[in-house]
């Protein structure tokens, strides 16, 4: 009866609120311009654009990343929100880490995923094994190897370049040179050059690097889960890559691994890395490895973390060895389509051609830009031209994960077919 009653009061209460509500004449005019001076100290109103649903357009993500993502993700990166540090969200991290593990193929303790882009994992990479005035050696090749060398400058790195055109790659004499010259405490070099479409031999590099007492670290986040690569075996010490290419994860998660040996170097360091978001001594914390109880340091997204562990499931499924085989599989059967179609490759070298991103030259005579612009309005679908050191040069396709298929690789030779036809062609 008690429960009854106290109902009916808050019925007939919520009815006398709207009648009320309803009846502007039986509001307090004492009321009216306090309700007035609040309305009128919003200089800014809502954005009518917000007031619309979001409009997001279907593509066919065909460039160098980020990818079209599987449903099985897409479903994962929608479920509930946790809480960050519920000890459900610590059981995920530690699947992610040994789903990175196996990616990676390292037993690596230190191993996580950066809360942000491979960017992050970058900067994470060179921002806690580097301290002022050490000497780093960059290979540039392309535009990764710029990117690493202008971090490594902002820290106050003493930075040493060796340098190559886009599409060439460093023999290991001439990288033995050049740690003997600079005596580096760190060697960085891209596995996968998306800017460049080139995949560099990685075999002995560790091996030279170690001889030197120099670390190596490497960028995969073009290459990894497409391109054979053995992190342990090959004697990398710090390894980093992004979420959003072959894994076919949302952008936002960036897989990182660092060896005992680049640990020892982070943990004996004598002045405190620059950022404390990616300092890796309370990273190593907040996933486990350390063997400490867990603290709080940042907020991880929740969301992108569910995304990354599925697409890591989806790649233990399937097999790491088989999506190699598969990438390449694919990559040669466009390779072969282009070169029908009359274009030909940046890369010469049949085994130095990245599986995961194809780079064309740009086609005598027409703009780049405008295969590309045709290539989006008429199908819907992405590809890019080049980046950093090889604009104007190349148009750049990638087929990788859930997207690496020959019936894309197909829908890929028709549009391309279609812009050469269609797009204006200079007589020069």
């Amino acid at each position: 009866m008690m429960q009854r009653t106290l109902f009916c009061r808050g019925a007939f209460l919520a009815q006398q609120v709207a009648l009320e509500s309803a009846l502007p004449t039986r509001v307090s005019a004492s009321l009216v311009p306090r309700y007035r001076r609040t309305m009128s100290s919003l200089s800014v109103p809502p954005p009518a654009c917000l007031l619309q649903p979001l409009q997001a357009p279907y593509r066919y993500m065909f460039g160098p990343g980020p990818s079209n993502l599987p449903p099985r993700v897409l479903a994962a990166g929608g479920r509930p929100i946790i809480g960050h540090m519920h000890k459900e969200m610590f059981e995920i991290m530690d699947e992610i880490k040994k789903g990175i593990q196996y990616v990676f193929q390292t037993q690596n303790k230190l191993t996580m995923a950066i809360s942000g882009s491979g960017h992050a994992a970058m900067e994470a990479a060179v921002f806690n094994v580097v301290e002022p005035g050490e000497a780093v050696l960059i290979a540039i090749n392309g535009i990764w190897g710029e990117r690493v060398a202008d971090i490594a400058e902002r820290i106050g790195a003493d930075v040493k370049r060796i340098v190559k055109h886009p599409g060439e790659w460093f023999s290991l004499p001439e990288i033995e040179q050049a740690l003997t010259q600079y005596k580096p405490v760190l060697f960085f070099i891209t596995h996968g050059e998306s800017s460049s479409g080139l995949v560099h031999p990685m075999d002995g590099i560790g091996d030279l690097c170690h001889k030197h007492n120099c670390l190596l670290l490497v960028d995969s986040v073009a290459s990894l889960g497409g391109a054979p690569l053995h992190m342990d075996k090959q004697g990398i010490d710090i390894l980093y890559s992004g979420s959003q290419k072959a894994l076919n994860s949302p952008p936002g998660t960036a897989p990182i691994s660092f060896s005992d040996q680049a640990s020892k170097k982070i943990f004996s360091r004598k002045t405190k890395p620059v950022s404390f978001l990616l300092d890796i001594r309370w990273l190593a914390n907040y996933w486990g490895c350390d063997g400490k109880p867990r603290v709080y340091h940042h907020t991880g997204p929740v969301s992108g973390f569910f995304s990354l562990r599925e697409s890591l499931a989806i790649m233990a499924e399937q097999g790491l060895e088989k999506s190699w085989k598969q990438h390449q599989e694919v990559a040669e059967y466009l390779h072969q389509g282009l070169e029908n179609l009359g274009l030909k490759l940046f890369v010469k070298e049949k085994h130095l051609r990245l599986p995961t991103v194809t780079t064309i030259t740009v086609p005598q005579g027409y703009d780049w830009k405008e295969i590309t612009a045709y290539v989006m309005k008429h199908h819907s679908m992405e590809i890019t031209g080049g980046l950093g050191p090889s604009i104007g040069m190349v148009l750049r396709v990638g087929l990788m994960g859930y997207n690496c298929n020959k019936t894309n690789a197909d829908h890929v030779l028709q549009a391309l077919g279609d812009a050469l036809k269609h797009c204006h062609k200079s007589k020069v």
